[in-house]
């Protein structure tokens, strides 16, 4: 293949036109599944460009999801799903409030811990995706530059300098929020814990998606509420109406949801319709618990909002962490209460008083300084990559009737079959 001259277009950056070209050429077909592209140095003087711009070219057509970097080896067009299976439709949960009983998740969580089991049910990434190397230095580091620190309690909501970053990082989710407003925690999972508790008392309903995450439900049983699941779709998410419905019956105290690429399905909120969600729970004037440990996982290049970036009247509580992309062990996460912050602050300090302050200096430093973007793009090509080898498996080898949520955008998959294996 050679590759003509880029012409430079006004209001276009040079390395977007180059991956647009590229991209062309492999939607023609002159560049095939699996072929390998040319290096970053042939392409440099095929289109007469430098070759920083072809990197970023190539970087960006990574993460559309067009091609992928082999270690040694270069730049391949991935290949495409040769048979993409019938995706599910909407779920239909029976409309009622239950009580929640999760203890088949506890004897499956028994059994993951025996050798040789694949965890596929569980969002747990390879620990070789994670920038270990970094944070055991960074780790190293701030204990050694901070040893009283690290060592007292520090107070809530939890030290400065990682606030500061999480509300730097939080503009790009669509949220402008000062420091004092976030409170550090151990991880989504207090964080949700923490605001459910905060919102409701024993025996309260609380809508939540259907599927929903087993994580969730743990939480509503152990606070002793009801849950009521909602009709959710594996790409658009939680039915509305069936929400405002339910809401407008006075029989939900709360909602809880995963905003952005949830889990079990993987669906996403439009922007619009977040808004709209918003805009519901003003008129009911009832709290939403957000879980977005999920958001900065998509295949895009620009992150998807959070549902907190269109709340006015702090009725939605943010949780998220870290734990997803740069370690699950330190056990550092963040929420943004709203209305509910001070109530929310006094359970955290009854719960575990404080959040391990070297944890959160070194998540603090990797953020500032420790190429988190570069280390989400490996992230996100990764996921990517795997999540399109799993469902061409699917595909090979699954019953016919097999049904599974598209790769679109998101880092999980779905499946389900009538047919017993």
């Amino acid at each position: 293949m050679k590759a003509r001259p880029v012409e430079k277009s006004p209001g276009v950056n040079l390395y977007e036109q180059v991956a647009n070209r590229i991209q062309s050429l492999i939607k023609e077909g002159t560049l095939k599944p699996g072929s390998r592209i040319p290096s970053v140095r042939k392409m440099h003087q095929q289109m007469s460009v430098s070759i920083t711009t072809v990197l970023e070219a190539y970087r960006l057509l990574e993460d559309r999801g067009l091609i992928v970097a082999r270690p040694q080896s270069g730049y391949y067009v991935r290949h495409i799903l040769s048979l993409p299976p019938a995706e599910p439709t909407s779920s239909a949960p029976p409309g009622l409030a239950c009580n929640v009983d999760t203890s088949i998740a506890f004897k499956i969580n028994k059994v993951l811990r025996e050798p040789g089991m694949i965890k596929l049910g569980a969002a747990v990434p390879d620990p070789e995706l994670f920038p270990l190397a970094a944070l055991n230095r960074l780790m190293g580091q701030v204990m050694r530059q901070n040893p009283e620190v690290c060592h007292s309690y520090n107070a809530l909501p939890g030290l400065e300098p990682l606030r500061d970053e999480v509300a730097r990082r939080l503009m790009d989710a669509g949220c402008s929020l000062t420091p004092d407003q976030i409170l550090i925690v151990n991880g989504t999972t207090e964080g949700m814990y923490l605001s459910l508790r905060a919102i409701t008392k024993p025996g309260d309903t609380v809508a939540i998606e259907s599927p929903s995450y087993y994580g969730l439900l743990e939480i509503l049983q152990s606070l002793h509420l009801k849950a009521l699941e909602l009709p959710t779709h594996p790409r658009s998410g939680l039915s509305l109406p069936d929400l405002e419905n339910a809401l407008s019956q006075g029989q939900v105290a709360a909602c809880a949801i995963v905003s952005n690429f949830s889990n079990p399905l993987g669906s996403c909120m439009e922007d619009s319709k977040k808004k709209a969600l918003v805009e519901i729970l003003e008129r009911y004037d009832i709290p939403l618990v957000e879980d977005d440990v999920y958001g900065d996982l998509g295949f895009d290049e620009m992150r998807p909002k959070a549902i907190k970036a269109f709340d006015k009247k702090g009725l939605v509580l943010y949780c998220s962490s870290c734990s997803k992309t740069i370690s699950p062990g330190l056990r550092v996460g963040w929420v943004v209460a709203g209305r509910y912050q001070n109530t929310v602050e006094q359970l955290k300090l009854f719960t575990n008083i404080v959040t391990a302050a070297a944890n959160q200096l070194a998540i603090a430093a990797f953020l500032a300084n420790g190429g988190y973007d570069r280390h989400l793009r490996h992230l996100r090509r990764a996921y990517g990559e795997q999540v399109l080898r799993m469902t061409q498996a699917i595909c090979d080898y699954f019953p016919p009737e097999t049904k599974v949520t598209r790769p679109h955008r998101r880092s999980r998959l779905m499946g389900r079959t009538s047919t017993p294996f």
